[in-house]
């Protein structure tokens, strides 16, 4: 079978070598054009055209080993200068090697080429006997060399930002997309673990009247059916949230305190008695608080339903000024003071939290459990 060719490392390396070949070709190019109105210099000759294609060429190893590209590049440039070839476009494979060196971290080395080919360049003529530049051409070329390294160093702490703030969008995104995760799963922590007690208990409802009183066994049979129903409706719902195509997926509003009565009747039928009691004015809420406050009292019967020797509940819900508060008490009996924290209470603690809430779980007086929600509007 034949392999796919790799595209994307086909175009890195056609731009890897786009830029050397190019700039080998231009300057040599460049330098003969310049090499005409430059009559006091040396002429171009071989020797210049391969310290040129040396320079160039050198680049093609820049992001790999910047370092001794930069001080090869150096050396050719330093060479090139000290032989007084014409002036032209020579200095601009220095320019990208300290540029590169800088900006892959190598801000010593990156200096040290600078200041190398400068202290040659001076210190050079004046040995081989060269004209020496006046004071003030001396000056302005060690400040053109300050200006070219504080340009790469700027150019580096850009590089740098830039990368630290993709680093930083990156990292937003990964703890996004976990709180996501933790929020996802515990929609369907809430929804199967309430619905698959309220079949168990229909179902032993069922198993123990289907011999004796088949007649009486129909009400939780058909307690199965909805709640099997209604846990499928909002199982798609969630995972449609996670969904990658374009299809379309069954949703509905998100739960709320508005499903309080629908919740309760449910609960009733698997032979729990709950009561509701709302304190104070009733009113739209935000979306998270309303969602929160509702999986809250879902988890609170889910394990009155399954753990609890409980035959009531009540659920009371207080509509303050600053806060709204879920209560969640049962009429079970314990010997334990402290009751045992699962994932259940866990989840409920961890969804009041989030909202800047709190959630405790103790023991009421005749020894059944209280669930308290305290969260901040």
């Amino acid at each position: 079978m034949t392999e796919p060719l790799d595209v994307p490392d086909l175009g890195a390396r056609i731009r890897r070598y786009t830029l050397p070949i190019g700039l080998a070709v231009f300057t040599v190019v460049g330098t003969f054009g310049a090499a005409r109105g430059q009559t006091d210099r040396h002429q171009p000759d071989a020797f210049m055209v391969v310290l040129l294609l040396i320079a160039a060429l050198s680049l093609f190893w820049r992001s790999t080993r910047p370092v001794p590209v930069l001080w090869v590049i150096v050396g050719a440039t330093l060479a090139y200068m000290l032989r007084e070839y014409p002036w032209g476009p020579v200095v601009i494979p220095f320019v990208i090697a300290v540029f590169t060196t800088i900006r892959l971290g190598h801000r010593i080395a990156g200096w040290a080429g600078l200041i190398s080919l400068y202290v040659g360049h001076v210190g050079g003529r004046m040995i081989l006997g060269l004209n020496q530049d006046g004071i003030y051409q001396v000056l302005l070329v060690g400040a053109c060399f300050c200006v070219l390294g504080f340009l790469a160093e700027l150019f580096r702490a850009h590089r740098d930002r830039v990368t630290a703030a993709a680093r930083t969008r990156k990292e937003e995104e990964l703890r996004r997309a976990g709180e996501e995760r933790l929020r996802i799963a515990q929609e369907l922590h809430d929804v199967v673990a309430h619905h698959i007690s309220l079949i168990n208990v229909q179902a032993s409802t069922a198993l123990h009247l289907v011999d004796r009183q088949p007649e009486q066994a129909a009400p939780a049979l058909s307690a199965i059916k909805d709640a099997s129903k209604e846990a499928l409706v909002e199982l798609r719902s969630i995972v449609g949230i996670l969904r990658q195509s374009g299809e379309a997926a069954p949703r509905q509003p998100v739960v709320g305190l508005d499903h309080l009565d629908h919740l309760v009747s449910r609960t009733a039928r698997a032979g729990l008695e709950v009561h509701k009691i709302i304190h104070g004015d009733p009113r739209p809420l935000p979306t998270g608080l309303d969602r929160a406050a509702f999986r809250i009292v879902q988890e609170s019967l889910t394990n009155v339903v399954r753990h609890a020797r409980a035959t009531s509940a009540t659920v009371r819900i207080q509509y303050g000024e600053q806060a709204l508060v879920v209560q969640v008490d049962d009429n079970g009996e314990s010997l334990t003071a402290q009751p045992k924290e699962g994932n259940g209470i866990s989840g409920m603690r961890e969804r009041a939290t989030a909202l800047g809430g709190t959630l405790t779980a103790n023991r009421t007086p005749t020894g059944g459990l209280r669930i308290i929600a305290n969260l901040p509007l």
